[in-house]
């Protein structure tokens, strides 16, 4: 079976696994596409995207247009002599760019599409409660996360797990499943199927994340605090607002948190065994791992011992 020469199109690390898994597997890499350097750290210097590390690695060729409808740009991918391009956690495409190959362009999504459209799906499922989640691979077309469906695969979310956790197991299932993906393209197998046509009762939009999306509300069930905390966590982090019996106050993240059964006035903290107790609308979460303003990130019993004033969380 002769495997399609792609275009592999990526930046962060969820993307390298998909390069690696499809480069192990002899697939032909004409080229990888990924963003601009950018500045990072202290000392703002450029860094490169995961992907391009990895591409430079692997000895393949890396553009990094500023402007993916550059006509120069347009006529190096010309000259790959692609006929399949494949994307993973890359910025929306051009109608250019994603039709340019006679094999079309594939995607890889963190989700069981048609639920959980849009740049964060793996948050949102955990910060919603699901139990299961996946990965899909589909064809692009012209609006976004909505082209026919070629596979996939449904993963179980663990009632604690993080968004952290789950991102690295999606990204190495999602990687196999882009490999079975382009062999059944090479194969002519492949039965896309219409998102409008896969019932998943009520759909859930995974929007960008946003400091209000990501604010707690202890007003809210210790369920729903503990799933919003795991869904942001190791970043962007949920926060709230810390008050110090002063009345100053300071950003509050909180990372990782465990439901315990008790209950009190939502937002007070009870010290339970030199252990931070946070009580909520219905129910109370332990403090596990927080990163109050200014400070290192530590575990709730740290922050407890170090804290001379009493508190509340609002």
């Amino acid at each position: 079976m002769e495997l399609p020469r792609i275009v592999f199109l990526g930046t962060p690390e969820f993307a390298v696994a998909s390069l690696n898994a499809l480069f192990a597997h002899g697939v032909p890499i004409a080229a990888v596409v990924t963003a601009p350097d950018r500045p990072a750290g202290r000392g703002r210097k450029l860094r490169m995207s995961a992907v391009k590390e990895r591409a430079i690695e692997l000895g393949v060729p890396v553009y990094q247009p500023m402007d993916l409808k550059d006509p120069d740009f347009l006529r190096e991918l010309d000259r790959c002599g692609a006929s399949l391009y494949v994307v993973v956690a890359f910025r929306m495409l051009p109608e250019q760019v994603w039709a340019r190959p006679v094999m079309g362009t594939f995607n890889l999504h963190a989700s069981l599409l048609p639920d959980y459209r849009g740049a964060a799906p793996i948050n949102w499922a955990i910060m919603n409660g699901e139990q299961r989640t996946g990965v899909t691979t589909f064809k692009l077309q012209r609006t976004i996360d909505t082209g026919d469906i070629l596979l996939q695969e449904e993963v179980h979310i663990g009632p604690d797990e993080t968004a952290g956790e789950l991102h690295d197991r999606l990204m190495i299932v999602g990687a196999h499943l882009l490999v079975r993906t382009v062999e059944g393209a090479a194969r002519s197998d492949l039965r896309p199927v219409p998102q409008d046509q896969i019932t998943h009762g009520a759909l859930h939009p995974a929007p960008k994340l946003t400091s209000l999306n990501c604010r707690i509300d202890v007003q809210r069930p210790a369920r729903q605090v503990h799933d919003l905390v795991r869904g942001l966590s190791p970043a962007p982090g949920a926060w709230t607002t810390l008050v110090d019996d002063t009345g100053r106050e300071g950003m509050f993240k909180v990372l990782r948190t465990q439901i315990r059964d008790l209950n009190g006035t939502p937002g007070t903290i009870a010290d339970i065994g030199g252990r931070p107790v946070l009580h909520c609308g219905n129910g109370s979460v332990e403090l596990i791992e927080v990163l109050p303003e200014g400070r290192r990130r530590m575990t709730g019993k740290e922050f407890l011992q170090g804290q001379r004033r009493s508190f509340r969380l609002v």
